[in-house]
């Protein structure tokens, strides 16, 4: 996959390039959906599959009253669109100044002239440009006047029973209710979180004989506090493992925290960053009337994690 951070570096538009626009935040199974069907329409005209996206998500930009945690950060949104074979990915700055580009001048100025548009893919509620202007009616307008085709995306619904349409608001209210094993219904794969591992509380070796990785989070989407069971990825290996979110009440010192207890690992990781598969939610976290307690309680959970994670 071609990854373009900036349109002066489009020197010579695609060939019959077929479109599709969106924040793509999650890159769940709507978004997979739409992005196949650009591959495949692409496919069927001999042309170029093209997915535009955003960076940062312009809600930070626009919004006056603060913006929603993403459920996917920059890296892992290219990572899982490069996956769909999408041949290009054009990330677009986002700011102000962008934000006051109309309808009209993306597309006639971005999107035909610049990339070549051929076809665009897109969700029958999508809307673009200044004051979101430009929409399904708005490009179908252009269709004649440069020849383009305009294909209306169908929504993809949760599920047989579930008519509701999947969408990024959807997976953000699951996650944050801590049904990640249902989030994977809305993903077709399990939750991620990545960050730094960081210094922590030093209490989870030394006090508890559990070492944790702790997490440093950077504006993304956190479970429900809780104890989860979850695979570890760090430098191309897979680990099983047990996590903690939240404020450790049993200690009181109201820091919150994001702890993973990785099984039979010894690595000194700090500085690293790892990546967090949550694969069920075990409990709520709760507090308890000590260090021993405390104890045996993560043992218990480890078990149960164990059993969890035994088929994967």
């Amino acid at each position: 996959m071609e990854l373009i951070t900036d349109l002066a570096d489009i020197t010579v538009p695609y060939k019959n390039a077929v479109i599709t626009i969106g924040n793509f935040d999650g890159v769940h199974k709507g978004h997979q959906a739409i992005l196949h069907q650009v591959i495949e329409h692409a496919e069927t005209i001999n042309g170029t599959s093209v997915a535009i996206t955003f960076e940062p998500h312009p809600m930070k930009v626009l919004s006056s009253n603060g913006s929603p945690p993403v459920i996917t950060l920059y890296e892992q949104k290219c990572e899982l669109i490069e996956q769909t074979g999408i041949d290009v990915l054009i990330c677009i700055p986002f700011n102000r100044k962008f934000a006051a580009i109309t309808a009209t001048e993306f597309v006639e100025d971005i999107l035909v002239r610049k990339i070549g548009m051929k076809a665009i893919v897109i969700g029958k509620d999508y809307k673009f440009g200044k004051n979101r202007e430009g929409s399904v009616e708005f490009l179908q307008k252009y269709s004649q006047k440069y020849n383009l085709e305009v294909i209306v995306a169908e929504w993809i619904p949760i599920s047989h029973q579930v008519l509701e349409r999947i969408s990024s608001t959807r997976v953000r209210e699951i996650v944050m209710d801590g049904r990640v094993e249902d989030a994977w219904h809305l993903l077709g794969r399990h939750y991620q979180i990545r960050g730094e591992v960081v210094t922590g509380r030093q209490r989870g070796g030394p006090m508890l004989g559990f070492p944790t990785a702790n997490i440093k989070l950077i504006d993304e989407l956190c479970p429900k506090t809780g104890v989860y069971a979850v695979t570890v990825e760090w430098r191309g290996n897979k680990y099983k493992g047990v996590a903690n979110i939240g404020y450790a009440p049993t200690f009181d010192d109201h820091l919150f925290t994001v702890e993973v207890h990785i099984f039979y690992f010894q690595e000194d990781i700090y500085g690293e960053i790892i990546r967090v598969n949550f694969i069920k939610r075990i409990r709520d976290e709760k507090k308890f009337a000590g260090i021993e307690e405390l104890h045996d309680q993560i043992n218990r959970d480890s078990n149960t994690a164990h059993l969890i994670l035994s088929d994967l």
